[in-house]
Formats: structure tokens, sequence, C-alpha cells
């Protein structure tokens, strides 16, 4: 296996609007980055990514771009840039931006161009389509966020494709000029520097010939079958990376929306050279049956354990993955997959052994590393992410939950969840911002924020650092094979990864009681890598867990 520096790497996703505001207008920039990094360097974090930077309106929190070669102001200048890169560089960590390629701000210049005629230069820079017969839209296509993925527009008396908010214009690939503007873009901050891209929604490029209508099936299989996986796709990212990524020192991260185990290996398998590695959204998705604010089941252990084999299985040997378990679209890790009260601190320490010990590059997401958790927003006023807000926008109109219900469903995988500010200290808005943040700060600032773990030994921001010191140190964790043991187990997550001479052993307990497992392997001779207790318990061939309990034994 080629050994890459992106793959042995750990990427922290920086979500900037939320990560820390220099000039206290209340929205975080690029400044408050550049003072942070000796913060993200005693992390042991290799690699950087930024949510959009780019010019924007921020219908989409800097997802509609409307400039993709300018800094969006409220985060600074190209200066500001320009020296957190090399500031970036200098500490021996890189920098990756998010390429959002699939669609543009409705308030770019090529879509105000389109918009004026049909015969406008840039019009078939866009999905334009008469409408039917009865005037409706030229299908039934949905967008994620809710609500008709066509707009119609009066001048021209025909609608287009938005398969996000209506601002989000998709973009037409079939037309070679836009893949040109866009591997434009792409080279001019390469240029800079840049160390590669995170492409947001990019298996959405390639659009089904006709537009056919998508079926009367859920929206997650309307994705991977009519959105996603278009015809063209795989010729565009050939074409991308030979145009663009391979004559640079860069790599390709894929957000593998629609992409399942099975046709991954077209993304990704190295003999192909399209992208260099992908995350899934199974384990995100592991409670959501449909859609988000669908339906969603309990967690179910066994599950997750089902959907981290069958990556691995279908990737091995000939491709890479990336490793997430929390991003800004998704509510928070330790929330959502261990307890937030009980046991927070011993439940998130436990599910980083988890995601650090998984193949494939690693993905924390800011905030994480103290142990951040889901925020309760007290009514509709306080909710600021576009889809939750459409979401409910649209439940008032249908009634199908009251508005109750809506609002507790929000708080439970809602967006906001992520984003709220980074808790720096115990100061007003948790030290992020002397002004009023634009997304309400988690009151929990007070007991869970980095100055306060900072100089604990014991807390979750040093388990962290410490774990992802001897990641570092031992290529096991990323390159190990993978034995399960005790497979069907509902509580108790149990593997060993080996490389070589190299071994280890993960014991996982994913319950808030205690518990055991029986394992003939020699573990009283084993080294204890990392242990969120402070003791463990061995009678035998028995290990005694306490509720939350996570170990790593070097056999």
């Amino acid at each position: 296996m080629e050994l890459s520096w992106f793959k042995k790497g750990t990427i922290y996703q920086i979500y900037p609007r939320s990560f820390n505001d220099s000039n206290d207008d209340g929205i975080g920039d690029l400044r408050g980055i550049i003072d942070k990094l000796d913060y993200l360097q005693s992390l042991h974090v290799d690699i950087l990514w930024l949510s959009p930077i780019f010019s924007s309106p921020n219908d989409d929190n800097g997802y509609d771009i409307s400039d993709y070669c300018s800094i969006m102001p409220e985060f600074g200048s190209m200066e500001d840039f320009d020296e957190l890169l090399q500031k970036t560089h200098d500490k021996g960590m890189r920098l990756i931006l998010d390429l959002v390629a699939n669609h543009c701000s409705d308030e770019h210049n090529w879509f105000k161009e389109a918009k004026k005629s049909k015969d406008n230069p840039y019009r078939d820079y866009f999905h334009w389509k008469k409408p039917e017969d009865d005037g409706g839209p030229p299908n039934n296509w949905k967008s994620f966020f809710g609500g008709s993925a066509w707009e119609y527009d009066t001048k021209s008396e025909e609608y287009y494709l938005h398969l996000f908010t209506k601002k989000q214009p998709d973009l037409n690939w079939e037309n070679p000029k836009v893949r040109e503007e866009i591997y434009n873009a792409m080279r001019f901050w390469l240029d800079k520097g840049v160390d590669g891209f995170r492409m947001d929604v990019i298996p959405l490029i390639s659009k089904r010939e006709g537009y056919p209508d998508a079926p009367d099936v859920g929206f997650r299989k309307i994705i991977e079958d009519v959105y996603a996986n278009g015809p063209r796709l795989h010729e565009y990212l050939k074409e991308m990376n030979e145009k663009v990524v391979r004559h640079y020192d860069a790599f390709s991260l894929a957000e593998g929306v629609g992409i399942n185990h099975e046709n991954a290996g077209l993304y990704i398998d190295y003999d192909r050279r399209e992208l260099d590695m992908l995350y899934h959204f199974d384990i995100l998705e592991c409670t959501i049956v449909n859609g988000k604010f669908e339906e969603t089941s309990p967690f179910d252990l066994v599950n997750m354990k089902s959907i981290f084999k069958k990556w691995r299985d279908a990737v091995h040997e000939k491709g890479w993955l990336a490793n997430a378990m929390g991003n800004h679209d998704f509510a928070r890790m330790t929330s959502r997959f261990g307890d937030d009260k009980q046991y927070w601190a011993e439940s998130a320490k436990m599910l980083f052994i988890m995601q650090s010990t998984q193949n494939g590059t690693l993905n924390i997401y800011q905030g994480d590393e103290i142990g951040m958790t889901n925020i309760v927003l007290e009514s509709v006023d306080e909710v600021r992410d576009v889809q939750s807000l459409n979401f409910y926008n649209e439940n008032s109109k249908t009634k199908k939950l009251s508005q109750e219900s809506a609002l507790e469903m929000i708080n439970r995988e809602g967006r906001d969840n992520a984003r709220t500010p980074v808790q720096w200290n115990d100061e007003i808005n948790g030290g992020f911002s002397l002004g009023e943040p634009w997304l309400k700060t988690n009151p929990n600032y007070v007991n869970i924020n980095v100055r306060k773990q900072n100089n604990d030994p014991d807390s979750i921001l040093n388990f962290y650092r410490n774990l992802l010191q001897i990641r570092k140190e031992n290529d096991v964790f990323v390159y190990g094979d993978f034995k399960e043991l005790g497979f069907n187990n509902s509580s108790i997550y149990v593997y060993k990864k080996v490389l070589k001479k190299e071994q280890i052993i993960v014991i996982l307990n994913f319950e808030g009681t205690e518990g055991y497992f029986e394992i003939k392997e020699n573990l009283i001779e084993a080294i204890v890598l990392i242990n969120n207790y402070n003791k463990y318990k061995i009678e035998g061939d028995i290990i005694h867990l306490e509720p939350y309990q996570g170990l790593i034994f070097k056999v």
C-alpha cells in the first residue's frame, strides 16, 4: 500500500463561522483561525479543512458561492488567507478547502447573466426546462432541503434546477466551459499552495438524461439512484484528476452522498485515478431510516459494526476511505452515539478510541475534542439552519407534527447542533466573541470549554492529544488488518488489528452499565496504550468493563 501523507494524517474540520471571532462581530473569521493555530498544532492534527470561505450571500452558510476566487468579506481578506496558509505550513500542517462544484449561488455572475435571456452565453451553465403542460415543474424531484427542486423564472418562463435551496442553482457539467471554470478555480487555490479539496456533494454533478421522474421510494434511495452516480460522472472525475489534481502534491476527498459500498471502488480504486478518498454517510446516518426529519431508529451497535465491516471489505487494498463520526451537517457525535449527561466524558473518550482505530484517514470535527454536545434551542426564532427552517415551515403547512414536536426533532437532528460556537473558556459566549454570536452559544460552555480542559490531565481534550500522539507512533492503528471478535455482541465492540509484528486489541463498552467480555488473548502481559478509566479488571479470560469504558492493548 502506498503510504501517502494524507492517509496517516488526521484531518480537523473547521467551520469558520463558528470557530473563533477575532473582531467581535459575532462571526468567526480567518484571523480567528490564525490566532488558534498553536492550539490546533497541540492537538497533533495534520490537515485543516476549512468549510467554504468564498464570497457568498450565505443562504446556506457559504455553500452558495458567488465568487470562487475571492474571500467572503466577513471572514477577512485574501491577505488574511495567505497568512493563514503560510503559518499553517510553517507549523507543519496542511490546509484543504471545500470545493462546491455541483451548484453556485444565484448571485454569481454566471447565473445573473443566464437569467437575462435564453440565448445568453451563460444560459447553458445551468439546467433549464420548460414547464409541464399544466405549468408545473418538469419532474417530481425534491430538494434536499424540502419542496420542489425546480424554481420558476417568470421572465424566461422556464424552470431551473436546484437540488438544494432555490438560491443554489445546479451547474451544468455537460457544458465543458463550466468544467473549465471549476478547474481554473481549483488551480487558483492550488497555485497558492493549498493542499487539496474536500469536494461537496461531488457525486451529484452528472444529471441523468431527460431528467426522469424519481420513483416512489425513500429519499435516501432516490439520492443513490436518481441524483447521484450519473452517466458521465466518472468521466468528469477522471478529467478533473488529469487536468488539475495530479499536477500538484494535493489530494481529493469526496463527500460520498449517494455512494454505497458496492460502487465506492468506481470512485477511489487506485487504478482508476479519479479521487484519492471518500467518506460515506452510512455511519453518520445509521440511526436515520429514510431521511433527516423523517424517521429515526434506536442506535444499534451490531448494525454499526456491520457498516464498518462492509466498507472495509469493499475497499480492501483497492482504495482509501476517510473516517468521520461527525461534521457540520449532523448532530454532535457524543449526543448521538454516547451519553452526553451521566457518562459524558467517558463516552466521548470511548467513541474517539473507536474512531481513531478504524481504518482510513481520521476526521475530527471542531469541538468534538472537548466533547461539545447538542444544544436546546428554545424556539424556532433561534434556529439558523436553512434545512431545519424549511422542515419547520413545511411542517407548519402539513401539520404532520405539532410545533413542539417539530422543534424537538430539530434539537435532536438539526445541523445547528454542530454549528454552535466553539467553547474556548467560561467567559461571555464561551470566549468565541464579545459580540452577539450569529448562532446561540451552548449554555454548557461554563463547564465544557478548552481552557478548563487544557490543564486537566484527565480531560477529553488531553485524551485526544494523547491518543493522537500514540496513533502517530503506531502504524497498526491506520493500516492494520482488522479482525472482529464477538461480532454479534450488541453491547461491546472488540477487534484486533495486525500489521506485520504489530498488534493491538480494542475493547469498547457501549452501555451505561458494567459489562464483561470473554477473550482468549493473553492481556495480562499486554501493554495498555490507552484507557479512559484509571483501572481495569481481568479475571482469567474475562475482562470486566466500566460503563462506556474503552481500552487499547498492545500485544
